[in-house]
């Protein structure tokens, strides 16, 4: 199984190509660019180089991972938008991933904390049991304010020093959204995980001015 894995919930702007064989996953290319203002830009060229490093092309696809956020809306809406128009133009399954699930994935073994930068000095996060299962809905706060009991590892950002060592990727990969992702039945929604309003906002009715 032949599957292009993107993700723009964080800073980093990453394509990658994922062969699956036998349920184990192997990374044949990978574009990544780290520029939390790129994604519109860079992601569809970083997808198209993958895929041709990768010695493959769009149509010999079989399926796309989209990290889902938690993120920032423009840049996630970058992703979701790139993933969801090449699919239906290949006619092939999005399956959507919770980008700290992707994280996670690649961090087995004890109860994890998994963190990426939410700005305005707060965390996306959640944590994880040692077999990888999470065990909480993604949150952002601030790092004082996340629980930490039980916690001997960290994976993500290294913005803040929360205790426990931090290790893994402190961005989601092609291979760790691929190991996150259910591929053996139908995509579940392409839904955007925000957890925060855009600041955007459209404007109010102009206010009437009394005649003086």
């Amino acid at each position: 199984m032949l599957v292009l894995a993107v993700d723009t919930a964080t800073p980093a702007v990453t394509a990658g190509v994922v062969e699956l064989t036998g349920g184990t996953p192997r990374l044949l290319a990978l574009r990544v660019t780290v520029d939390a203002r790129a994604h519109g830009e860079l992601l569809t060229p970083h997808l198209r180089d993958a895929v041709a490093e990768a010695g493959h092309t769009l149509a010999e696809l079989d399926a796309i991972v989209c990290g889902i956020g938690p993120g920032p809306f423009t840049g996630l809406r970058a992703g979701m938008v790139t993933a969801a128009a090449l699919g239906h133009a290949l006619d092939r399954p999005v399956f959507p991933v919770c980008s700290l699930d992707a994280i996670a994935a690649e961090v087995t073994g004890e109860p994890l904390l998994v963190v990426t930068d939410a700005r305005r000095k707060e965390l996306y996060w959640a944590t994880y049991a040692a077999d990888g299962t999470r065990t909480t809905e993604p949150s952002v706060d601030k790092p004082a304010d996340i629980p930490l009991t039980g916690i001997t590892r960290i994976a993500g950002t290294r913005i803040a020093d929360l205790g426990p060592p931090v290790t893994g990727p402190e961005h989601p990969s092609p291979v760790g959204l691929v190991r996150a992702a259910d591929l053996t039945g139908e995509p579940g929604p392409l839904t955007p995980l925000y957890l925060r309003r855009p600041d955007a906002v459209e404007p109010g009715a102009r206010k009437r001015v009394s005649p003086g």
